[in-house]
């Protein structure tokens, strides 16, 4: 039986993080299954009143919440965004909200000579950290990868990065077809020596409906076996632990305090607002989904003021399963006894004690007072692990 939603309760040192997608790109790459589109022209001022009004109405529903600690334009290609539209939105947050005086500020740029000429402007906008998606250091595995830059481009574009903005990161793309552990260890290691303090490296993952999963169905290229692809996930953590870039989250290594704050606020179950087409967001205990198509969403914006599609309370099993499944993801664990406040569910209900006794015996899982979290060999096999551990789950399905 589901219990009824209990009275929200935020995290009491978690600020008000804001999502901003900007869905568009100029070519969709083989491997993405996010929320983006080509279009061959974008009204740049139709979408700054649409955007504007989304973001209006999520802090009417957050009125009596806290200053902003994070803003993330993400995409698509936000980059491609004009920096002015950028300085609007933050402007319009301040007003709205007030950000925090250390408010950290994303935005997910791709490495393109043209998109880097615009790093100094949305520096000033008020962009301090970039997250750049260079997916590889080599021409013929971006190609593979479709994107439109090449590793000199990427490269150069990285370095302009880190002249402009504070923090910087940058995203690879790993477990390619056919990639060696030497490879892939001189491409980490050159990697490491560009000095951020921020990597977020992932395998790459055959999504469904993406071009990739029909080329592998159609025989054009094989993925990495699951063995190799471990091996190099082992591999990944050890390099980036002795270049002290340690991982806070299972695909995410930061130099510590050098963490994504934003994406914390996600792991972390705080409360975040998401607007532009697509966009999720979690608020006062609620489930927030904005129409995808761009169209669609624009229409919506028109008719009603906001994009929203669906808003759904969540049932008090569904936030402590939410809660957990993100939490368990991070190094630092999840507190149960604080998901079960929040909740209102009483913390036995949370995690099966005898699977929990079981994994903590074999060494899959750790507990430091109130904290529990995966270890390094739970890490490895987590989505099995915490389909055993995590009782809201079953009971919210």
């Amino acid at each position: 039986m589901q219990h009824r939603p209990a009275p929200y309760r935020q995290p009491s040192a978690q600020p008000l993080a804001l999502y901003v997608h900007w869905p568009f790109c100029l070519a969709k790459c083989p491997y993405c299954d996010f929320n983006s589109h080509v279009r061959a022209r974008v009204d740049t001022q139709a979408w700054e009143r649409a955007l504007l009004a989304d973001l209006d109405y999520e802090f009417g529903a957050v009125r009596d919440a806290g200053p902003i600690g994070s803003i993330f334009f993400g995409g698509g290609t936000p980059s491609l965004m004009p920096p002015a539209l950028v300085a609007k939105l933050i402007e319009r947050a301040d007003e709205r909200r007030g950000l925090l005086p250390d408010c950290e500020i994303t935005l997910e740029a791709n490495p393109s000579s043209v998109e880097a000429e615009r790093f100094a402007e949305l520096a000033s906008a008020g962009v301090n950290r970039v997250s750049l998606g260079l997916q590889a250091l080599n021409d013929a595995d971006l190609r593979f990868l479709g994107r439109l830059h090449g590793a000199n481009e990427g490269i150069a574009a990285l370095d302009v990065a880190q002249r402009h903005f504070g923090r910087v990161s940058f995203d690879l793309i790993y477990a390619r077809p056919g990639q060696s552990g030497q490879a892939w260890r001189e491409e980490l290691e050159r990697a490491i020596g560009f000095g951020t303090t921020h990597l977020s490296l992932y395998q790459l993952t055959i999504e469904p409906g993406t071009r990739f999963a029909t080329d592998v169905r159609r025989g054009a290229f094989a993925p990495l076996d699951d063995d190799a692809a471990a091996d190099l996930f082992v591999m990944t953590r050890e390099m980036t632990v002795a270049a002290n870039l340690p991982a806070y989250e299972i695909s995410n290594f930061a130099q510590p305090g050098q963490e994504s704050r934003h994406n914390l606020t996600y792991w972390r179950y705080g409360d975040y607002c998401g607007i532009g087409p697509g966009a999720h967001g979690r608020r006062r205990g609620a489930a927030t989904q904005r129409h995808r198509k761009p169209e669609n969403w624009m229409a919506a914006i028109d008719r009603q003021g906001h994009g929203i599609e669906s808003e759904t309370p969540l049932a008090a099993e569904e936030r402590a399963t939410e809660a957990l499944l993100m939490g368990l993801r991070l190094a630092e664990g999840v507190d149960p006894a604080g998901i079960a406040q929040r909740t209102g569910l009483p913390e036995a209900s949370l995690l099966d004690p005898a699977k929990v006794a079981l994994h903590r015996g074999n060494g899959l899982l750790w507990q430091e007072g109130s904290r529990i979290g995966a270890t390094e060999d739970g890490i490895r096999v987590l989505d099995a692990l915490l389909a055993e551990i995590v009782a809201t789950a079953r009971v919210a399905a």
